[in-house]
């Protein structure tokens, strides 16, 4: 009988190394708004990198100071409601634009960054908004989402540039729906 309680107490154990280890290197995010699309849809369920670097172009989740609101958490499922309220706050998930050091021009519906056009073949849209920064300070980032006309991000006063120690992750590979799957 001592036995057989020891063997579960070691595979109890075991699993709570194998959560805790992937709760440290690794997330899961799931996407609720229209911001990334056509890359990422409501509903889309993405396996996130906690210890990536960070590159020009990667799809990045991070914390804000925006508070989720009762139609937030009216989408999210029974489960998920129980470990949120309305004093949670909320994350975004958009793509790396601009870098530290960067300069970043949005002129006439295109983004520069460094003085060059960037191709980006992933919006269906053009940029609206002008945005002129001279340089991205150290440890802070220059975000928007593909869905470039309803995009809450570093275009706005409310969201900002996106400070280093707020982000939570790099998206890397899009799980849900299964027939969608695909390395980001």
């Amino acid at each position: 009988m001592a036995k057989e309680i020891f063997e579960w107490l070691k595979s109890i154990a075991f699993a709570l190394v194998i959560v805790l280890i992937f709760n440290v290197f690794f997330g899961i995010t799931t996407v609720y708004n229209t911001s990334m699309v056509p890359t990422l849809v409501e509903g889309n369920m993405v396996f996130i990198s906690k210890i990536a670097g960070i590159s020009h172009g990667d799809i990045i989740t991070f914390e804000t100071d925006i508070t989720l609101s009762q139609t937030d958490l009216n989408t999210l499922s029974p489960i998920k409601r129980l470990f949120v309220s309305e004093e949670t706050h909320k994350n975004l998930i958009k793509r790396v634009v601009g870098m530290p050091g960067d300069k970043v021009d949005i002129t006439e519906g295109r983004v520069y960054v460094n003085d060059v056009l960037i191709l980006e073949d992933y919006i269906n849209s053009n940029t609206n908004g002008e945005t002129h920064i001279t340089v991205v300070p150290e440890d802070q980032f220059f975000v928007m989402g593909d869905n470039r006309l309803v995009s809450l991000d570093s275009r706005s006063e409310i969201i900002g540039l996106v400070e280093k120690d707020r982000i939570i992750g790099v998206a890397v590979f899009r799980f849900w729906p299964i027939f969608d799957m695909t390395l980001l």
